[in-house]
């Protein structure tokens, strides 16, 4: 038997609203738990992925880094040769 309370006019069924309620936090409980499985499935993914690597992304930053700072010196070398060219 549903039971209504009556709000300033506003007629409530009871057991609607409870169900609902239970309903929705039985539907947050199943999403979390979706995340939490697809975060850890895609941790191990990349764990494994970067495992295969022939080199650590540690060491191919260090090499773009360090490639990086190369064509900027050269660049700022050819930039004051020009320089000193044009001055001449």
């Amino acid at each position: 038997m549903a039971t209504n309370q009556k709000f300033n006019g506003f007629n409530v069924n009871r057991s609607l609203l409870v169900s609902g309620a239970v309903l929705t936090g039985f539907g947050a409980v199943l999403s979390l738990t979706g995340a939490a499985i697809l975060a850890a499935t895609l941790a191990s993914a990349g764990r494994d992925w970067m495992q295969q690597l022939d080199t650590p992304p540690s060491e191919r930053a260090a090499r773009a880094v360090n490639q990086a700072r190369a064509a900027s010196l050269a660049g700022m070398e050819a930039w004051r040769s020009q320089g000193r060219a044009s001055s001449n």
